[in-house]
């Protein structure tokens, strides 16, 4: 096992004020609290956050300064046993964000001891030369005694420069976890304009934001493979921007259900949508859904190109 004291920074020597930037992998099982972290982390909505399992489909980076270090995060899906297309792509996708990374940052939720995928996580992290750390997550639901062997437990299985317990969802404890990286990043000119949160697109941003509504209205009704991509993005001669959106689903009676009765549930996931979208944005908007079916990511290993538009059939 590493020693667990914070190290000088391993990126090269610099002078004092230097910028400092990097690359910081968040991996973990489903349901840990990657996404809830990167948003607490970044302090804006980079990555989406619902109640359902494996939402997060591809790689989003969220962005951070912390004294003269920009913090690149990375949110990765997460790290399960995959038994579909969609689920080995996801896994995939994961597993090249991690190896990228400067440091690898390991996300464990305080209720689930270790189980047959963390040791995977933990065995992988063992054979690649990456600075990891632990970070035990929701603390506030779990007692000290369970924390302590928890934690022992992890680091008698990998070599991590640091532990650290936080609760993502109040914040408890992420200070320290942004000071450490600030201190443990490369030194080189930043990636990114200091203003800018997101590595990634407005337009993928505003359809990962309208999928995450559409599954807080519609809970366990409809899969979780259900996609959304922006088609449209038209600026208007009032300034507003006209977003056009459409809903993917796999068969007509999820259709139906995306709808709701008069089209009720549609509107009011547009309505959330909207009111985010411009929040996050600053942008006016208007924001047009539709729904079709025709879905074919379980037969289609990579659903997404590079823009995070949706691949069909």
């Amino acid at each position: 096992m590493r020693n667990n004291i914070m190290r000088s920074n391993e990126g090269g020597s610099g002078k004092e004020g230097e910028r400092q930037v990097g690359f910081v992998a968040l991996v973990g099982l489903p349901n840990v609290g990657k996404s809830t972290l990167i948003n607490c982390l970044t302090g804006a909505k980079v990555s989406i956050v619902t109640h359902k399992a494996q939402t997060t489909r591809k790689v989003s980076h969220g962005i951070a300064i912390e004294k003269n270090s920009q913090i690149i995060f990375v949110d990765t899906p997460g790290i399960f046993t995959p038994q579909r297309a969609l689920d080995k792509m996801m896994v995939r996708t994961a597993w090249k964000g991690a190896a990228s990374a400067d440091i690898i940052a390991l996300i464990v939720d305080t209720r689930s001891p270790p189980d047959a995928a963390t040791i995977e996580i933990l065995d992988w992290i063992n054979k690649k030369n990456i600075r990891s750390i632990l970070i035990i997550n929701k603390i506030d639901l779990a007692r000290k005694e369970g924390l302590l062997s928890l934690t022992g437990d992890l680091n008698t299985r990998a070599s991590f420069d640091r532990t650290f317990m936080i609760s993502a969802k109040t914040g408890n404890g992420t200070a320290s976890v942004m000071s450490y990286l600030a201190s443990a990043l490369p030194f080189g000119p930043w990636l990114y304009p200091d203003d800018q949160v997101s590595g990634s697109s407005m337009r993928v941003l505003a359809a990962e934001i309208t999928r995450e509504k559409l599954f807080l209205r519609l809970h366990d009704e409809v899969p979780y493979m259900l996609s959304v991509e922006t088609s449209g993005w038209k600026v208007l001669p009032s300034g507003y921007r006209r977003i056009e959106q459409t809903i993917y689903v796999a068969r007509r009676s999820q259709r139906k259900l995306v709808l709701g009765k008069g089209g009720e549930t549609i509107k009011q996931v547009g309505i959330a949508a909207r009111r985010e979208i411009e929040s996050v944005s600053g942008l006016h908007v208007h924001l047009f859904l539709s729904v079709k079916v025709g879905l074919q990511i379980r037969s289609n290993p990579e659903p997404y190109g590079a823009d995070g538009a949706l691949h069909r059939k």
